[in-house]
């Protein structure tokens, strides 16, 4: 099977776990049967938002849900009925180092679910422990071997954490890190899992500044023999709608780049608004649906110009 993916991906993300239930709920611990009953109905309330997207005039085939099993309840069997792409995660949720949530048992989960994509989240930064970094580099290539034997798409989410020693070259300026340093280290990166033989279909990128560097990046993950197909999304960092906006306006017009998967800057202010009872429950799905409907839009825009 081809590396990569021709089609648009607008992908509401919803993964989150461990943040999710801390930051949106105050749960640390594991979370009890009703906790957990009531942060998946805060998950099936963002997935009625994209509902009520599609319904809108959301672009079909584009359209995609990121969801968890551990908090997604019925959510992936009701986006397949929906005619929605499904992405879910491999992850263990919150780790520094990334590790499978089922371990052994990860093809499995895979397999019952189904998705389209399977996604991993990995923080890698390569001027950190080479050792983490390795032990890493080993798993990612198990699952990307073990996904593409099986004719399954990878979408790998890449964070790339600044050191101590980065940031303190920076004056402690975490936008700073971002202009001048991570673009590059992003796409050492991207050429440490290819030359591990980490073989991406597509690339969850963190926003860039400058289309110079979104070039970079695309060119990257396209480099070497077989990866012609390979494509890129942005994600969101929870970041403003300004910020986010420019991001995909940088990224939109560069071949290689077919959309976005963003989470929190589309669904927190509403849903925090609904759980504080601050709106009502449709209000709170339609403006979700507002904000999807408006970052696909300026993608769309910006890619024409």
């Amino acid at each position: 099977m081809a590396l990569g993916y021709d089609g648009k991906l607008y992908i509401l993300a919803f993964d989150h776990r461990g943040s999710f239930q801390k930051k949106m709920f105050g749960i640390e611990d594991e979370p009890t049967p009703e906790q957990t009953r009531t942060i998946s109905d805060a998950k099936h309330l963002i997935y009625e938002g994209m509902v009520e997207a599609v319904h809108r005039g959301a672009e079909a085939g584009a359209t995609g849900v990121l969801v968890d099993e551990q908090f997604g309840s019925n959510i992936p069997e009701a986006a397949r009925e929906q005619g929605l792409k499904l992405a879910m995660p491999v992850e263990k949720s919150g780790q520094e180092e990334f590790d499978f949530q089922y371990g052994e048992d990860f093809g499995a989960h895979i397999e019952r679910f189904d998705p389209d994509f399977s996604k991993v989240l990995v923080r890698y930064n390569p001027d950190d422990d080479p050792q983490m970094n390795e032990r890493q580099l080993e798993r990612l290539r198990r699952l990307a071997d073990w996904l593409h034997e099986r004719e399954r798409k990878f979408l790998y989410e890449l964070i790339v954490p600044a050191t101590e020693d980065q940031l303190a070259k920076v004056g402690g300026d975490s936008d700073r890190y971002d202009a001048e340093l991570r673009p590059e280290l992003m796409r050492r990166a991207i050429e440490a899992n290819q030359n591990a033989g980490v073989e991406v279909d597509i690339w969850k990128i963190e926003g860039i500044d400058e289309r110079s560097d979104a070039e970079m990046l695309a060119e990257q993950t396209r480099a070497g023999q077989g990866r012609a197909g390979v494509t890129c999304v942005l994600l969101g960092r929870g970041a403003s709608t300004e910020k986010v906006e420019h991001w995909l306006e940088q990224a939109s017009p560069v071949e290689g780049f077919i959309g976005f998967a963003i989470g929190r800057s589309i669904w927190w202010d509403p849903l925090k608004a609904f759980l504080d009872g601050q709106l009502e429950r449709e209000a709170a799905a339609s403006q979700i649906a507002d904000n999807y409907l408006h970052f696909a839009r300026i993608y769309e825009g910006a890619k024409v110009h």
